[in-house]
């Protein structure tokens, strides 16, 4: 053994932040030299995207969280900020580490990012190691039976189940040895991660629901299967009601494995206390975070550029009016204006109106899904390298297993189905609260009087819509069929 490799070993936090289930943390705490639990915010290096604003503001949190359950170990979270191979090569150095251990990330900047430290810390005759901790399969692991990989999820859901993952959770080191020293970090509160002044606190709202950390994403799965689950598989489209799982957060910063969620979804339906059907289609939701990473992985161009070539020669709208009206909650159309007001103000909105909203702009205004794909990077607290991308191809269209273009959905019927007596309307967009169940999602129906004794003036206290839907549809068909590829 050479004198580096008797040195400690770095742990490399990234979107990893927890201690139960963390392969590398677990494999660095063998280490006999102790650890380093190192996290670096990398807003410099070419590829990389930066977070959003929302994502920001989780991960203060997340990592305070972190720093918290580190330090009942004894152990010091080291912060540093810069492009992530130097900074990264220089704390190994300072540290006379033998090891780097990190869990792995899949898309593009991440992958390439990581493939330039590793050779980085090789020529300084470091050792690194990386694990498999955030996804059920590696991406490379599961394809179809002539080696591509699989474009549609039932299939690929099936093959990833019949291949199975790993069952045995790793549990969170009982003690570590904390070899930091008096190394520099940085504050936390330095990086201005959190909205601050003169601009408004945004994000004023966004504790009343959500608590970032381990814990917190354990309490949120506890909460869920006593619960929540239940009725789930009829329930989950139903945004007036708690029936969906808010985990989606806590898994892209990896605050909880899929694993962990699987197994606990799993035995609580082999316990009897959760029905197979609202089990399985949970399970399949995790199943969709699985399929659009193993599509980010083998498309690495899924963020910027359609799947499917043929819409690349969309005629899509520069509608600037159109766009800030959507931003802002104000198309006139009230599921729509619910959920993007739901977004903006509590770092989230419901999956089924995500894809009511993702219609509306692609399809009514016909502006393109990369514009709705950076919003919700933006303002999203689960805004996602894989899901975000490949959820909007899959409502355009152009991406794998999408739905039809042609399947546009009409924002009345959708409201009505999925928030039949309005509550989720009239919890998100309060001027209409006064409106009979009737036309809640179609107030430009309601009569005069109908209107006045609510104190509704359209155009004024409430916004007319800014398309027709009826017209709009068919404008989006033509525009379709003018590829020359209808159907």
């Amino acid at each position: 053994m050479t004198e580096t490799s008797k040195g400690p070993a770095i742990v490399w936090f990234r979107e990893d932040l927890r201690l139960e289930d963390n392969p590398a943390l677990a494999a660095a705490a063998e280490c006999p030299g102790g650890i380093i639990a190192l996290y670096v915010l990398d807003e410099e290096t070419e590829g990389l995207r930066s977070l959003g604003g929302a994502s920001r503001w989780w991960l203060h949190h997340s990592l305070n969280a972190l720093c918290g359950a580190l330090r009942d170990k004894g152990v010091r979270l080291v912060l540093r900020r810069g492009k992530v191979t130097e900074t990264v090569l220089d704390a190994a150095r300072e540290a006379g580490a033998a090891q780097v251990h990190w869990n792995r990330r899949y898309s593009p900047g991440e992958i390439e990012s990581d493939k330039a430290a590793k050779q980085a810390l090789k020529d300084a005759g470091i050792e690194t190691v990386s694990h498999p901790g955030n996804l059920l399969i590696e991406p490379w692991q599961i394809e179809t039976g002539n080696g591509d990989p699989y474009k549609v999820f039932t299939p690929f859901w099936k093959a990833a189940r019949q291949k199975g993952w790993r069952t045995d959770l790793i549990p969170a080191p009982k003690s570590l040895t904390c070899a930091a020293g008096d190394m520099d970090s940085e504050e936390l509160e330095d990086w201005d991660l959190l909205p601050g002044a003169p601009e408004p606190d945004w994000a004023k709202e966004f504790g009343d629901i959500w608590q970032p950390g381990e814990s917190g994403a354990r309490e949120r799965l506890k909460s869920f299967l006593d619960g929540g689950i239940d009725g789930y598989a009829n329930l989950r489209d139903r945004p007036d009601r708690e029936n969906t799982s808010r985990l989606s957060p806590h898994l892209r910063f990896g605050e909880i494995t899929p694993h962990t969620i699987a197994s606990a979804v799993s035995q609580a339906r082999d316990a009897g206390d959760v029905s197979e059907r609202d089990a399985d289609k949970f399970l399949s939701e995790v199943g969709w975070r699985e399929f659009s990473y193993n599509l980010l992985y083998n498309f690495p161009k899924l963020p910027q550029e359609n799947l499917q070539s043929k819409f690349d020669g969309f005629p899509w709208k520069d509608d600037a009016d159109g766009l800030k009206a959507w931003r802002k909650g104000m198309t006139g159309y009230p599921i729509v204006d619910a959920g993007m007001r739901e977004l903006w103000r509590l770092g989230t909105m419901h999956n089924r109106v995500r894809m009511i909203v993702a219609s509306f702009l692609i399809k009514d205004l016909m502006i393109h899904w990369r514009e709705g794909e950076a919003w919700f990077w933006d303002t999203l607290v689960d805004a996602d390298h894989a899901n975000n991308a490949a959820s909007w191809q899959w409502v355009a269209g152009s991406g794998a297993d999408a739905a039809p273009f042609f399947r546009i959905f009409n924002p009345i019927l959708q409201g009505e189905k999925h928030d039949p007596k309005g509550d989720y309307v009239r919890m998100f967009v309060p001027e209409l609260a006064g409106l009979p169940d009737k036309y809640i999602h179609k107030p430009w129906e309601a009569p005069g009087d109908v209107l006045d004794k609510a104190g509704i003036t359209l155009g004024q206290t409430y916004p007319q819509r800014i398309v027709d839907h009826a017209k709009a549809r068919d404008r989006a068909l033509s525009a379709f069929k003018s590829l020359g590829k209808g159907d």
